[in-house]
């Protein structure tokens, strides 16, 4: 494929045989976003020369987890090795090309500006380090936010070896500094999703009136603190599922570790069956009148389930806090 548009039809004619799998629909994902690079790639040195030098293109947020829905917005970055002003215009050139090249190919342009286009999310492997130090020894809740938007990172083109390299020094930061409640403070401020009478708690106004966040309420309690858990235990796999899998007894026993995966796989699930992932932001929200009473009640053990990890979660960096 030699065009974006080109790569959008591959999307679109791919994309409705895997929307109800989540294995199947992330490694699509996964193979529309190398072929954009390739595209990138072969159009920046067209203009501007060969690769000056050796780098990686890696995927944060749900892309870096492997938890996109059938639409996804844009989370990524880029690590160079080497550093200079022509060669840090070479690679934000590059950047700025996959970005448009990802929102032509139908994934939307990042709220946050979290992309490679950004060079804050593009530097050479040095500036990198300097940066992820800096967000470390200052570790305000911005600082310790991007730090977590890192960790979310997987590689997906070029020499994954640069990631992983910053990765093992930002979680041998964070033990070393014990940022740990910092990085709770920052990440598990939980959003009721059910009332005190046992009601789900959706929108009261909007286009999205009647609709439980799933994002907010329900991915988040899971995502958020079984990173942190993964973190303590120096786990580096993105993918919460994954994350689950490696962890050790002492993080968390294995009896819940089973329940928090089953768990976090059907809310995974519902969200590609039951919600109306017609665009981006309409993935987020489950309209509950759609549901039968079987179905609300699997949402509440979900959003209950989730409830209850944060707590152990919080509960366990607050007493080592002691």
């Amino acid at each position: 494929m030699t065009s974006y548009l080109e790569i959008r039809r591959f999307r679109d004619d791919q994309v409705i045989w895997v929307s109800r799998n989540h294995l199947q629909l992330n490694q699509l994902h996964d193979e529309i976003i190398q072929r954009v690079i390739s595209v990138s790639v072969k159009h920046t040195e067209e203009i501007y020369g060969p690769l000056p030098c050796p780098f990686t293109f890696f995927m944060m947020g749900s892309a870096g987890r492997f938890e996109q829905s059938v639409w996804s917005d844009q989370d990524h970055g880029i690590i160079y090795l080497q550093q200079g002003t022509e060669i840090n215009n070479y690679f934000l050139a590059l950047g700025k090309e996959i970005t448009q090249g990802l929102q032509l190919a139908g994934y939307d342009y990042c709220d946050g500006d979290v992309m490679a286009s950004n060079p804050l999310w593009c530097k050479s492997l040095s500036e990198w380090r300097q940066q992820l130090v800096n967000w470390s020894n200052n570790s305000n809740w911005e600082g310790i936010r991007h730090l977590l938007i890192f960790i979310d990172g997987r590689s997906l083109y070029g020499d994954a070896s640069f990631l992983e390299k910053l990765k093992i020094e930002v979680y041998q930061t964070i033990h070393k500094e014990n940022l740990f409640h910092k990085v709770l403070n920052n990440t598990l401020y939980l959003k009721k999703g059910i009332g005190v009478l046992g009601q789900l708690l959706v929108e009261t106004h909007g286009t999205h009136t009647g609709s439980l966040n799933i994002k907010e309420k329900a991915l988040f309690p899971y995502v958020n603190g079984i990173r942190l858990l993964a973190i303590k235990g120096n786990i580096h796999e993105t993918s919460t599922l994954l994350r689950l899998e490696k962890l050790s007894e002492m993080e968390l026993p294995s009896i819940k570790r089973e329940l928090y995966k089953q768990q976090f796989l059907k809310l995974l699930n519902f969200r590609l069956t039951l919600s109306k992932p017609d665009n981006y932001e309409n993935s987020h929200y489950l309209p509950i009148s759609t549901l039968s009473k079987k179905q609300k009640e699997e949402v509440k053990e979900i959003l209950k389930n989730g409830t209850a990890l944060y707590r152990y979660v919080r509960n366990l960096i607050e007493k080592e806090d002691d």
